[in-house]
C-alpha cells in the first residue's frame, strides 16, 4: 500500500514537533560512520567481484574533429590484453548527437580535448594502463576551435533576462554608484572518490555498482543509452566518496564498463584516473560579472543590475545559473540582469556544488562591500537596508527569510566592529589584519520522492529508497525521521540506500535530498501510524509513540502480532512552488592576515550564521556547514581551473596543481544555525543546507583582504601576486 502526499499548500500541522522520541535535531553520530573509518564501507570499485577484469578509457588529443579509426591492432598483442572496445555510446557527453549514433565504427565527433574515443581492457589495471596509453587513433581534425569565452560569440538566455524600469537612469542619478566587473575561474569538482564502476551481465540482467548521485535519473539514463529497458538494468550505489555535481548524470566510465561487460560476458570494472576525472567530468563555467547598483544618500537600492557570462560546449543546455540568488536578494525598482553563453570547446560545464550562488554571490557582495564604503555605512547595515519584503521580480511572499536574524546573530557572535571602517587599521609584525563580511543565499527546491518503510516483527524499521548518500548523512537523517515518526531509537531502524530495486527518491543533488526524500519517508510512517491508531481505536493525532511502544498502551511487538506492516510514501511538490519564492539565507564573517611583502592571505577564523529550516541532525548540519565554508576559501583564495590558450586542454588536472584548501587552510571556523520552521519547504518544514554554506563566503574574505591591506581584487581566486599587484603604495 503507498500514500500519497502533493504539497499545494504550507504544511502548517507541524507534526514532527508534536512527536515523542526526541530524535529530530539531534547530533546523533553517523550510522554508517564506523564502516567509513573502518574501510569496510564499499565504495563502486572496491566490491569483490569474481573474474573482474579491467578497463581504462582511452582520451582523444585534438579539440575538435572525429575520429577516424581506432588500430586495435596496435595494442591487442601487449600482455593481458583482451579487447579494445570502440563504441559511441560510451561518450554520453559528445555534443551534436552523436552519442548514441550506429554503427559502431562510424567517425565520432571530438568535441574537446580529452573526451574518451575508446576502452581498452585487460587482465590487469597497470595492462590496461599501459594499453590505452599506446593505443592509436586517428582523428579528422578540425582546425575552427574556439577555446576562450571572450571571443566568440555568445547567445542569451532568455529566461534568465529581466528588465524593469530605467537600470541606466537609476545610475545616472544615483548618490552613490558602484559598476565593477569581476572575473571568476572555473572549478572542479574535485571528489575524493575517482569515477568508478563495476559492470555484470547474465545475459538477461545488467548489474552496475558505480558512483553516481542520481539513481533515478540514472537508470533512465543507462537503459536509453544501451536501448534496453529498465527493468533489465540494476544500478546500485550505496556509499559515495563525494560528487559535488559531479556524479549526477552518468559519464563516460559508467557506460562504458556496461557495454564491455555486455561485450565479453565477463564483470569490467573501469576506473578513471585523477587525471581523466579533470579532463573529462563537468567543469564550473569560468565567469565575467558586471555588477551595477544604484543606491540614495542612506545607500538603499534604486539600481540594480547583474550580467554575466558563461561558457559550455555547442549543443549543451546547461548554462551556470549565476543569477540565481541576484534575483530576489535584494530591492530595487530598476533592475537589469542577463546571462549569456559562449559556445566554446573545452570539456563539459555543469553542475558544480552550488551552481550559481558559488560564484555569482561573491562578485554581489563583493560590489555590496564598496558600496558600503562609497555610502559611509557599516556593511551588515547596508545589507539591513535592502532586505525586501517579498520577491522583487515577482512580487511572491518569501516561505520565510532570516537573512535580518543572521546578519545580526553572525555579527554579535564573530565580535562585528559597526565603527568606521578603513584599510590598513591593524598591523602585526608583517601582516595586515582584517575583517569583512557578506550575505549568504542559496535557492531551495524539492523534487518527487518515493520510500518504503517497513516495521518488522521484532519491532525494529527498515527504510528502503534508491536515495544515495554522498557524505551528506542521508543514512542517519533518514532513520531519525522514521524513527521520531514512529517512537523508535534511529538504532532500530535500519536504512537501505543506493539500489535502483528501491523506490525511486530524489537523489542528491541541489541540496534537496533531505527536504524531498525525508519527506517521502515522512508521508509512509504518516501512513503507518493511522494504521497503528487504527489498530489501538484512535485518532491518529492522539497517538503518542516512544521507545517502541505506545505510550500507555502496547508495544509495537504486540500490536504487530508476528507479521511486518510496510508502507510506501510518495511525495511531490506541488503548486505551492508557483505562490512563494523559497530560499535559505545566512551570513558570513572572517578575520584575514595579508603579508605585506608577500601578499600571501591567511585566514584567520570565520563563522557562518545560516538559516534554513528546521534542523534535523544537528551534527550533520554543522559539517555541511563547514564544508560549504571550506569550499569558500577555496574559492576565494586558490580554486582555478587553468586551460591552455592553443587546444583548450586542462593543464592542472590533478590535486597537486589544482589547490583545494587542506588543513593548514581552514582556520577555526563557527557555525550558527538560526532555526526556524517553514511550512512551505516541505512536510518537514526543512530546506536544503549542502550549498548554502558556500554562497557568498569568498566576498568575506575578499572584502576582509581589502579591510586588512587596501588590495580591493576584482579577480577571483585572489592569488598572492594579484593581492600584492592590487596594494596601494
Amino acid at each position: 500500500m503507498s500514500a500519497h502526499l502533493k504539497q499545494d499548500k504550507p504544511d502548517t500541522a507541524n507534526r514532527l514537533d508534536q512527536m515523542k522520541q526526541g530524535t529530530i535535531g539531534q547530533p546523533i553520530p553517523r550510522v554508517e560512520g564506523l564502516a567509513k573509518v573502518t574501510g569496510t564501507a564499499p565504495y563502486a570499485a572496491e566490491y569483490p567481484v569474481e573474474g573482474c577484469v579491467e578497463g581504462v578509457l582511452a582520451t582523444a588529443t585534438i579539440t575538435r574533429g572525429e575520429v577516424v579509426s581506432v588500430d586495435r591492432d596496435s595494442v591487442m598483442d601487449m600482455p593481458g590484453v583482451i579487447a579494445v572496445i570502440e563504441d559511441p555510446r560510451m561518450t554520453t557527453r559528445a555534443a551534436q548527437g552523436t552519442a548514441n549514433e550506429a554503427p559502431q565504427q562510424s567517425p565520432r565527433t571530438v568535441c574537446y580535448w580529452g573526451q574518451p574515443v575508446a576502452l581498452v581492457v585487460a587482465e590487469t589495471f597497470e595492462q590496461a594502463r599501459d594499453a590505452a596509453k599506446h593505443l592509436r587513433v586517428e582523428y579528422r581534425e578540425e582546425s575552427d576551435a574556439p577555446v576562450d569565452p571572450q571571443v566568440v560569440d555568445t547567445e542569451e538566455q532568455e529566461d534568465e533576462t529581466v528588465r524593469q524600469g530605467d537600470l541606466a537612469r537609476a545610475m545616472s542619478v544615483a548618490e552613490n554608484a558602484v559598476d565593477v566587473t569581476y572575473t571568476t575561474k572555473g572549478h572542479a569538482s574535485a571528489a575524493m572518490e575517482p569515477h568508478a564502476a563495476i559492470a555484470q551481465w547474465d545475459g538477461r540482467q545488467l548489474t552496475v555498482h558505480a558512483s553516481l548521485q542520481m539513481l533515478n535519473y540514472n537508470i533512465t539514463e543507462l537503459a536509453d543509452a544501451l536501448d534496453m529497458e529498465e527493468d533489465q538494468v540494476r544500478i546500485i550505489s550505496r556509499f559515495v566518496g563525494g560528487g559535488f555535481g559531479s556524479k549526477l548524470g552518468l559519464s563516460e566510465e559508467t557506460v562504458a564498463a556496461a557495454i564491455a561487460a555486455m561485450e565479453l560476458s565477463r564483470p569490467v570494472r573501469v576506473v578513471m584516473s585523477r587525471q581523466q576525472v579533470f579532463q573529462c567530468i563537468m567543469r564550473r563555467s569560468e565567469t565575467t560579472q558586471r555588477l551595477q547598483l544604484a543606491a540614495d544618500s542612506e545607500g538603499r537600492l534604486a539600481g540594480f543590475g547583474h550580467k554575466a557570462l558563461v561558457s559550455n560546449l555547442p549543443g549543451e543546455s546547461f548554462a551556470e545559473p549565476v543569477l540565481q540568488s541576484s534575483h530576489f536578494l535584494y530591492a530595487a525598482e530598476n533592475r537589469e540582469l542577463m546571462l549569456e553563453v559562449a559556445r566554446i570547446h573545452r570539456m563539459t560545464a555543469g553542475s558544480v556544488r552550488a551552481p550559481g550562488e558559488a560564484v555569482g554571490m561573491p562578485t554581489l557582495e563583493g560590489a555590496m562591500d564598496i558600496l558600503a564604503e562609497r555610502a559611509g555605512i557599516d556593511p551588515v547595515e547596508l545589507r539591513l537596508r535592502n532586505i525586501p519584503d517579498k520577491d522583487p521580480e515577482e512580487g511572491l511572499p518569501f516561505s520565510s527569510h532570516k537573512l535580518a536574524e543572521c546578519l545580526r546573530q553572525g555579527a554579535e557572535a564573530f565580535g562585528w566592529d559597526t565603527g568606521p571602517r578603513r584599510p590598513r587599521q591593524r598591523r602585526e609584525g608583517e601582516w595586515w589584519i582584517g575583517t569583512g563580511m557578506a550575505s549568504a543565499a542559496r535557492v531551495h527546491n524539492v523534487g518527487e520522492a518515493k520510500a518504503r518503510v517497513t516495521i518488522k516483527p521484532d519491532g525494529t524499521a527498515l527504510v528502503e529508497t534508491d536515495m544515495t548518500d554522498i557524505g551528506t548523512g542521508t543514512y542517519t537523517i533518514l532513520a531519525q525521521i522514521a524513527g521520531e515518526m514512529l517512537g523508535l531509537d534511529p538504532a532500530q531502524v535500519l536504512v537501505d540506500l543506493g539500489d535502483t530495486r528501491h523506490p525511486r527518491g530524489s537523489g542528491s543533488g541541489g541540496s534537496w535530498g533531505a527536504a524531498s526524500t525525508g519527506s517521502a519517508v515522512y508521508v509512509a510512517c504518516q501512513a503507518l501510524r493511522e494504521e497503528i491508531a487504527n489498530r489501538v481505536g484512535i485518532d491518529e493525532t492522539a497517538l503518542d509513540l516512544a521507545d517502541g511502544r505506545v505510550i500507555g498502551g502496547q508495544t509495537l511487538v504486540d500490536l504487530l502480532g508476528g507479521k511486518e506492516l510496510g508502507r510506501e510514501g510518495h511525495y511531490e511538490p506541488g503548486a505551492i512552488a508557483e505562490d512563494y519564492t523559497a530560499s535559505g539565507f545566512g551570513a558570513f564573517f572572517a578575520e584575514v592576515r595579508v603579508n605585506h611583502f608577500t601578499g600571501e592571505t591567511r585566514v584567520n577564523r570565520m563563522l557562518g550564521a545560516f538559516g534554513f529550516g528546521r534542523v534535523l541532525n544537528h551534527k550533520t548540519a554543522r559539517s555541511q556547514c563547514l564544508g560549504g565554508i571550506t569550499w569558500s576559501i577555496g574559492a576565494a583564495l586558490t580554486e582555478a581551473l587553468e586551460f591552455d590558450p592553443r587546444t583548450g586542454h586542462l593543464v592542472n588536472c590533478d590535486l597537486a596543481e589544482y589547490h583545494v584548501p587542506v588543513h593548514r587552510d581552514v582556520p577555526d571556523v563557527d557555525v550558527i544555525m538560526v532555526e526556524e520552521r517553514d511550512p512551505v519547504a516541505s512536510p518537514l518544514q526543512a530546506k536544503g543546507i549542502g550549498e548554502l554554506g558556500m554562497c557568498g563566503g569568498a566576498a568575506a574574505i575578499g572584502n576582509a583582504v581589502y579591510n586588512a591591506c587596501g588590495a580591493r581584487l576584482f579577480d577571483y581566486p585572489m592569488t598572492p601576486d594579484r593581492v600584492l599587484a592590487a596594494m596601494p603604495d
